[in-house]
């Protein structure tokens, strides 16, 4: 860190708040980086002359708000803060933008193809369909946090988007300027290991833990518009719901 750390024994404020409130503050104005470590407990208490569970304590405090992480023969780690989106069918771009981040696209791939199989089972459409198949990577400030695999009907488009278009704003703003009004979608959420390939278009370490969704987008009249096969880098991300108790 560039500045000390300093506390202020007469304030009512606890010792681990203010610690972990200046260790956050150095890592939200970028004196540490994501996989720099703190230093360990022991250093940090013999430096302030507090003890190790006050330590233990505020470094708790940045684990819980996704600051740190802990691992195993190197310590405390500062990470890439976790964006939370909500279950909701609002897009990764709005995502970002409510996180404070600065998104950005990169279209892999873009294709018109008759749909495979398993997408035409998905969206309800007959053999020979055509669908836009597009594969991007979603960055925020500049890092990689998904990948993303989409299908969509070419008939909802009255031209196919171009690259620019899709790499320029989100694809539910593309297809709501169409005419089309999205009402709900099914979604299902899950966790694997990134494959090689995945670890690559991410530039993550090989066995990175992925958040999977697949999510079918359906409009208003209760047709398939969208079927989407994302995987998201788990350490940077995470899904947050609202359920009911009966």
């Amino acid at each position: 860190m560039k500045d000390p750390i300093s506390l202020d024994r007469d304030s009512p404020i606890p010792l681990y708040f203010q610690i972990a409130q200046q260790i956050e503050a150095a890592i939200e104005g970028g004196d540490l980086k994501p996989g720099e470590t703190i230093s360990s407990e022991f250093e940090l208490a013999e430096l302030l002359g507090v003890s190790r569970p006050t330590i233990r304590q505020a470094i708790q405090q940045l684990f819980l708000k996704g600051y740190v992480v802990r691992r195993r023969g190197i310590g405390t780690v500062v990470i890439h803060r976790r964006i939370h989106r909500s279950a909701s069918t609002s897009s990764f771009f709005d995502a970002l933008v409510a996180s404070g981040r600065t998104p950005r696209t990169e279209v892999l791939s873009l294709t018109v193809e008759p749909a495979p199989n398993d997408v035409a089972r998905a969206l309800l459409l007959s053999n020979g369909t055509l669908v836009l198949s597009v594969t991007r990577i979603r960055y925020a400030d500049d890092e990689p946090i998904a990948l993303m695999m989409n299908h969509i009907p070419t008939d909802i488009f009255d031209s196919v988007p171009t690259k620019a278009q899709l790499e320029g704003e989100s694809l539910y703003s593309l297809i709501r300027r169409h005419g089309i009004e999205l009402d709900y979608a099914n979604q299902e959420i899950a966790a694997r290991v990134a494959t090689p390939k995945e670890s690559n278009a991410l530039k993550s370490t090989r066995g990175a833990t992925l958040l999977t969704m697949s999510r079918t987008a359906y409009d208003t009249t209760g047709r398939a518009i969208e079927l989407g096969r994302h995987v998201y880098l788990a350490d940077r991300y995470s899904f947050e719901m609202t359920l009911p108790i009966h």
